[in-house]
C-alpha cells in the first residue's frame, strides 16, 4: 500500500487529475497515454505524461506488463474503468479499500417480470411487469446519468431482462456509449436467433443460472419443468454465436456437494467462467434460510473453487468476499489473486508480497463502493441482495446519491464494521448483504465467516428453536 501511496498520492499527480473536469475527458487522456488517441492541447499532453510515469512505476512495482495494459486500453470499457480509478484517487487519495467517484459496475434489475419462479429469488420476480417500471425514455435517461458519472459496466438482470420489450433498445444504446454490457439470465429464452441478436446488440457476456447438474433438481428449484434443458440449450446457442458465457450457481446445502459435477458440466459446455453465488436470505430466499451453508462448509467450497481456478482451465469466481482471503492465503501455490467477484490477477512469484496491498486496494465486498444496483423503477440499492433504498436515479440524481447517501458512506468505512479488528477487513469486509439479512445492520458481522463460528451457532440455535 505504501508503494501505491508513493506513486499515486503525490500532490502533483492528484492536482493534475483534479484538473480534468469530467470522466469522459479523463477517458480520452487515458487513450492518449495508451497511444490510441491524440492529445487535444497542452493540458492533455502534460497529464498523459504524468500518467505514463505513474503507470511505468506501477508496472515495475507490481509486475504487470505495461504494453499489455496499453493493449487492453484499446477497449473503451477499460479506459472507463481506469479513468474511474484515477478520478477516485484524485478525489479521495489512496484509501483502503479504494473509494471511487462512480461504481465500476451497475447491476440493473431491468424488470420484475420473469418466466420462472425460483425459490431463492432476491427480487421476488413474477409473471408480470411491475406497474411502476420505467418508460423507455426514463431508461435512456438512466443511461445518460451513468455515462456522465463514469460507470464502466452494466449488467442487465431482473427478473428476466430478455422478456422486456425495451431491453434491446437500451442495451444497444449502452454498448454504443462504450459500456461493457452483460446479461444475467435464466437462459431459457436464448434461441439461436436471440443469441445472434445479443451479439449484434453489443452484449459481450451472458451469465446463465444453473443450480444443479441434475435437471430434475434444477427444475424443482427454479419452479418450471424443462427449465434445465432450455437453459443448457441457451448456453450452447450463446457459445455458437461467440459470446462469452458464465454459469452462475447459487451454492446451498442442497447442491454444494455437486460442485465437481457442475465444474465438469461447465467444461463440457465450453463455458468461460463458473461463478458460485453466495446464498443471501433475502426476497424469497428468506423462506429457505435453513439451506444456508455453515462457515466451515463455505470455507471448504471456496478452497475447492480456488483449486479449480489455479488449474487454469477456466475462470472460477465466488461472490463471497472471503474468496479474496482464500486466494491470498494460497497465492504462493497458484499465483492468482481474486480481490473481487469479477476479476482475477496473476501475480508473478517475485511480486507475491504485493498481493496483500492489491487486495486491500480492491477490497472484497463491493456493495456501495465499486458496485451498486438500480431497480426496475429507478431506485438505487447498494447491492441487489441488500434491499435498502438509498435514492432514485430520476428523482435524486445518480451522482448526488453516490456522493451523499449516509448508508453508502457507512458501507465504505471498514474501520467501523463489527469486524474492524480483523486483519483482513480491507481485503474481505464480509458480505454486507448477509450481515443485513441476519442482523438488520449493514455494519454487523457476516455470520458466514470462519472467524464468526460462535455467531453462526447462535443463529442456528435460534432458527431451530423457532421451527
Amino acid at each position: 500500500m505504501a508503494s501505491l501511496q508513493k506513486i499515486f498520492n503525490s500532490r502533483l499527480f492528484r492536482f493534475a487529475m483534479k484538473r480534468v473536469e469530467t470522466p469522459r475527458k479523463l477517458e480520452h487522456i487515458v487513450g492518449v497515454y495508451a497511444g490510441i488517441l491524440e492529445a487535444r492541447g497542452i493540458r492533455e499532453k502534460t497529464i498523459s505524461y504524468l500518467l505514463q510515469k505513474a503507470m511505468s512505476k506501477s508496472a515495475s512495482r507490481f509486475g504487470f506488463a505495461e504494453e499489455s495494459l496499453k493493449e487492453a486500453l484499446k477497449d473503451p470499457y477499460t479506459r472507463k474503468a481506469i479513468a474511474n480509478i484515477l478520478m477516485g484517487i484524485a478525489k479521495f487519495g489512496i484509501t483502503r479499500p479504494q473509494k471511487l467517484c462512480a461504481p465500476f459496475m451497475i447491476v440493473w434489475n431491468f424488470t420484475k417480470q420473469c418466466n420462472l419462479r425460483c425459490r431463492h429469488c432476491y427480487a421476488n420476480a413474477g409473471p408480470h411487469p411491475a406497474p411502476d417500471e420505467l418508460t423507455l425514455s426514463e431508461k435512456l435517461e438512466v443511461l445518460r446519468q451513468l455515462d456522465e458519472a463514469g460507470v464502466a459496466a452494466i449488467s442487465f438482470s431482473g427478473g428476466e431482462p430478455l422478456v422486456n420489450k425495451d431491453f434491446w433498445n437500451v442495451a444497444k444504446r449502452a454498448a454504443e456509449m462504450g459500456f461493457y454490457i452483460s446479461v444475467a439470465t435464466n437462459g431459457t429464452l436464448i434461441t439461436r436467433d436471440v443469441a445472434k441478436r445479443l451479439k449484434e446488440t453489443g452484449v459481450r457476456y451472458v451469465e446463465v443460472s444453473i443450480d444443479s447438474p441434475n435437471p430434475e433438481e434444477h427444475d424443482e428449484f427454479r419452479g418450471i419443468p424443462r427449465a434445465w434443458k432450455r437453459s443448457i440449450e441457451g448456453i450452447r446457442n450463446a457459445k455458437k454465436e461467440g459470446l462469452s458465457v458464465g454459469i452462475a450457481m447459487t451454492v446451498t446445502r442442497a447442491n454444494h456437494r455437486q460442485l465437481p459435477e457442475m465444474m465438469e458440466l461447465a467444461r463440457n459446455l465450453n463455458a468461460d467462467r463458473l461463478i458460485a453465488f453466495n446464498f443471501v436470505p433475502t426476497g424469497r430466499g428468506k423462506e429457505i434460510i435453513e439451506m444456508d451453508l455453515s462457515p466451515d462448509e463455505r470455507e471448504a467450497v471456496l478452497s475447492y473453487l480456488y483449486e479449480e481456478l489455479t488449474a487454469g482451465k477456466m475462470q472460477v469466481f465466488s461472490t463471497a468476499p472471503m474468496y479474496a482471503i482464500v486466494s491470498l492465503k494460497n497465492i504462493d501455490k497458484g499465483g492468482k489473486l481474486t480481490p473481487t467477484h469479477f476479476a482475477e490477477l496473476s501475480v508473478p512469484d517475485e511480486y507475491l508480497s504485493a498481493g496483500f496491498a492489491l487486495g486491500e486496494f480492491l477490497g472484497g465486498c463491493g456493495a456501495g463502493r465499486i458496485y451498486c444496483s438500480i431497480e426496475h423503477n429507478g431506485d438505487i440499492q447498494p447491492c441487489v441482495f441488500l434491499p435498502i433504498k438509498v435514492g432514485n436515479v430520476l428523482r435524486d440524481g445518480f451522482l448526488n446519491v453516490w456522493y451523499n447517501n449516509e448508508i453508502l458512506h457507512e458501507l465504505r468505512d471498514r474501520d467501523h464494521y463489527a469486524c474492524s479488528h480483523c486483519e483482513y477487513r480491507y481485503i474481505c469486509g464480509g458480505c454486507r448483504a448477509r450481515a443485513y439479512a441476519y442482523y438488520g445492520n449493514v455494519s454487523a458481522p457476516d455470520p458466514s465467516c470462519v472467524f464468526n463460528r460462535d455467531l453462526w451457532n447462535e443463529l442456528t440455535e435460534e432458527v431451530e428453536a423457532s421451527e
